[in-house]
């Protein structure tokens, strides 16, 4: 294989994980599918379960859990007339790590602003 043709897979690779990203996050955006994540969380559910704390049809309801399939939170099985969903958390994984790399980018930064007050503080008096 090539430097080419290793370049174009990567790039593949990178952009594949990047829109994954980015449908997570889009899928996390909205409270009423963070609610529905968070009731997969105790336990499968079906359609209808999901749908029942929400003022809203099955319809809307049935959009959202198509928004979180794609960001792959959701997994879907059919029991004859029955949908039931699954939490996937290796979506939530993903989402965690690409937040972990910012909080110790952004920890760092605040440990050199406290250290430069300090330094400013001790300089005044």
């Amino acid at each position: 294989m090539n430097v080419i043709e290793q370049s174009a897979i990567f790039n593949y690779m990178v952009n594949k994980y990047e829109d994954n990203l980015n449908d997570i996050f889009h899928a996390l955006a909205d409270p009423t599918r963070r609610g529905i994540i968070h009731m997969m969380a105790e336990r499968e559910r079906t359609v209808s379960e999901l749908a029942e704390p929400f003022d809203m049809s099955l319809a809307a309801i049935s959009k959202h859990i198509k928004v979180l399939e794609r960001a792959r939170f959701v997994e879907r099985r059919v029991n004859g007339r029955t949908h039931i969903c699954s939490l996937n958390t290796q979506s939530l994984s993903r989402a965690t790590e690409w937040l972990r790399f910012y909080e110790k980018f952004w920890s760092n930064r605040f440990d050199l602003l406290e250290s430069e007050l300090l330094k400013a503080k001790k300089k005044e008096h």
